[in-house]
This record gives structure tokens, C-alpha cells and sequence, in this order.
């Protein structure tokens, strides 16, 4: 739906036809240019008419048509590397936008699992607040016959009321996380569909930092699209080398006029007929250091297009070391965070034996009852976190298949 849909996607598509036709047109420059005209001109006084080639004095008309073809033959090779330019422009702008729909996937996939964290993480959550208020009603029935401290009980009423604020915030969070996958879908929130759940224990490949970076140029379109851009940035330096070369080119016409005393006018166009071969050879002197500052100009770019590619190269390596080392984390935590969250349930179900019993305070019921809470929120978001770091490793891998 997003790669359908999505505006920014759409307009990043228009660059490939922009480039296309460019593409076209200058294949185009190989062929003749063709012009033709047809004027017609009306006088008072003293003027001379071009079909007699004498002055007159009087009120006159008289037309002409010409009609005019020009061919290059030679200039320096100009349109053979704007050719080749273009060529290599349009493959550039293939591979950018793949490589943008590859990053609108990646950013879809985020979005789709903040949406099902948050969900998660609400479910959670009116789970926790179902045990608080369980626990405040029956702590207000034990106040009323005063088998219980108050001090406890507003404990838990305090407890209850956070829960129910911590319950808003996520409603919000989940609002924002919908919004945001909505947008990348160009729908509104109201159409947004049921997300389908994804297994969070999911088999990951283990990918070393160095490979995953080697496998990535190789795999990410839009790193190949650099050497495209180089090549570009060298066919237009010899481009404008080719303004140090002497141009040369074959013309033809076809010419005629009339006037309105030259008696009928397609007759005279016929009679005046005029006809004309042409070679015309230009030769550059000078022309105030245009061509060689436009040369290094060129040079120019094409030394920002070898740091561009080194600095997204670069800032690749950084990114692919981080996506596993985030990805080893998040198992880690994950392994943790289960572990943590079945010594502190027993620690709860001990705690509010004892609470239950009257052994025990509000103070220790809360604390057990915080962590266990905690830690699960922070399982389920630390679970998501790490398909998420998944995901990215498939994607610079190449291997990311929904």
C-alpha cells in the first residue's frame, strides 16, 4: 500500500522520467534541425520591393517563405557524451529510487511495529490495572469494616490512579504510532486495517559487522547508483571539453517572396525560388576562460561525487556495525528481561500472599508489584526492538522478505 500510495515515493518515481527524457532528447541531438517561415509585410512610403529590388513609393505588401535544415557533423563529440551522460544519469536515478522504496519498506516495517507495541503495551497495561483494582476493592471493603491500615489503602488508590494515567499515555503513543503508519500509507488513521500479528521469537541470521557491510554495497541499490553518479560527473568533463573543439555543420534552404505588384503570388513564389547549400566550420579563440572554467567546474563535481560516494560508504560501514551490535543487545536484553520477569513474579505472588494476609504493607505489595510490571513492559518493548534490529539486518544483507 505505502510503495502505491505514498506521495514522496510517487514524486521520487518523477526523477526516473525526468531522467528518461532527458535521456531521449539527447539522442535527439543527432538529428537535422528543421525550421520554416512564412512572413508578410504591409508599407507606406518610400520602401524597396523585394521581388523587383527597386524603390517604390507607395502603399505596397510583399511576403517570403523560407524554409531551413542544419546538421551537425562534427562538435568536438558533445552530443556522443551528453548521450553517454544522460545514460548513466537515468541508471543513477533507477537505482535511487530503489533504493528509496527499499527505505519506505524499512520505515513502514517500524511504524507497523510501534503500532504493535503499543498495542501490546496496552493490553499490558489494562491487565496491570485490572490486579490494582481488584485489590483496591477489596481493600475499600476491608476499610469499611476497619480490618485494614489507611494508609495502605490510599496506596493503592494512588496506585490505581497512575495506572490509569500510564493507560492514557499509551492510548496516545498507540494514536501517534497508527498516524504515523497511516501517513507513510497516504490514508487517514479512521482507514487504517487490523495489523496482523508477528512472531516476536524469530530465527536471525548472525552476521558479522564487516560482512554485512560488504554485502550491503553490493546489495543496496542506492550505492551502486554512486559509481553511476561518477560516471555521469567523467562524461561531463570530456562534455565540456569538447567547447575547446572547432564545430562544424551542413546546412540547406529553400527560400521564395512576392510582392503585390509582382502580379500572382504562387507564380512569383515559383520564379523567386531560391535554393542554398551551406558548411559553416566555428572555431572557439576566445570566449573570456568560459570553456576552461567550465571545465574544472565540471572536475569539481566530479571530485564531490568521489567524496559523496566515500562518505556514504563510510557512513554505511558505521550504520551496518551498529545494526548488529544493536541486534546482539536486544537479544541479550531480551534474554534477560524473561528471566527477570519469573523471579519477580514469584517475588509478587509472594509478596501479595503476604499482603493478603495482613503480614504485610502497602510499601512491599507496590514495590513487588512495580518491578513485575516494569518488566514486562519492558518485554514486550525490548521483544519488538529486537525484530525490528532483525529486520534491519536482513534489509542491509539483502534478505529482508515479508
Amino acid at each position: 500500500m505505502a510503495v502505491a500510495n505514498n506521495p514522496t515515493l510517487l514524486r521520487s518515481e518523477l526523477n526516473i522520467d525526468r531522467a528518461d527524457l532527458q535521456y531521449k532528447q539527447a539522442r535527439y541531438d543527432r538529428l537535422p534541425q528543421v525550421s520554416g517561415g512564412l512572413a508578410h509585410e504591409l508599407s507606406q512610403g518610400r520602401s524597396i520591393d523585394p521581388t523587383t529590388n527597386q524603390y517604390v513609393d507607395r502603399y505596397n505588401s510583399y511576403g517570403n517563405q523560407y524554409l531551413n535544415a542544419n546538421v551537425p557533423i562534427f562538435n568536438g563529440f558533445a552530443i556522443l557524451h551528453n548521450i553517454r551522460r544522460r545514460a548513466n544519469a537515468k541508471e543513477a536515478g533507477k537505482l535511487e529510487f530503489e533504493g528509496a522504496r527499499n527505505e519506505l519498506k524499512l520505515d513502514v516495517i517500524e511504524a507497523y511495529l510501534k503500532v504493535l507495541t503499543a498495542q501490546d503495551m496496552l493490553t499490558q497495561i489494562e491487565g496491570q490495572i485490572a490486579v490494582t483494582k481488584e485489590q483496591l476493592h477489596r481493600h475499600e471493603v476491608l476499610d469499611r469494616e476497619g480490618a485494614v491500615a489507611p494508609g495502605d489503602l490510599y496506596d493503592i488508590k494512588g496506585q490505581y490512579n497512575s495506572d490509569l494515567n500510564l493507560l492514557e499515555q499509551t492510548k496516545q503513543s498507540l494514536n501517534d504510532a497508527k498516524l504515523t503508519l497511516a501517513t507513510f500509507l497516504n490514508i487517514n488513521i479512521a482507514e487504517l486495517p487490523a495489523l496482523e500479528k508477528l512472531e516476536t521469537e524469530q530465527a536471525s541470521t548472525a552476521y558479522s559487522a564487516d560482512d554485512l557491510f560488504r554485502s550491503s554495497l553490493t546489495v543496496l541499490p542506492e550505492y551502486r547508483a554512486l559509481d553511476w553518479r561518477m560516471k555521469e560527473m567523467e562524461q561531463n568533463i570530456k562534455l565540456m571539453k569538447s567547447e575547446y573543439y572547432p564545430s562544424l555543420s551542413f546546412g540547406a534552404g529553400l527560400g521564395s517572396n512576392y510582392s503585390k505588384d509582382g502580379g500572382e503570388a504562387f507564380n512569383q513564389m515559383k520564379n523567386n525560388l531560391r535554393k542554398s547549400l551551406s558548411l559553416s566550420l566555428t572555431i572557439p579563440i576566445f570566449n573570456r576562460f568560459a570553456t576552461r572554467t567550465n571545465v574544472r567546474m565540471a572536475q569539481v563535481d566530479f571530485n564531490e561525487a568521489v567524496l559523496n560516494k566515500s562518505i556514504r560508504e563510510n557512513e554505511l560501514r558505521m550504520s551496518t556495525a551498529k545494526a548488529v551490535f544493536d541486534l546482539r543487545t536486544a537479544q541479550t536484553h531480551v534474554q534477560n528481561l524473561k528471566e527477570q520477569e519469573q523471579s519477580y513474579q514469584e517475588a509478587f505472588r509472594i509478596a501479595n500472599v503476604h499482603f493478603e494476609a495482613g503480614n504485610s504493607n502497602s510499601v512491599i505489595y507496590l514495590t513487588a508489584k512495580n518491578k513485575l510490571d516494569n518488566t514486562r513492559s519492558q518485554l514486550v518493548i525490548k521483544q519488538y526492538e529486537w525484530l525490528l534490529q532483525k529486520y534491519i539486518n536482513d534489509y542491509y544483507a539483502g534478505a529482508l522478505n515479508l
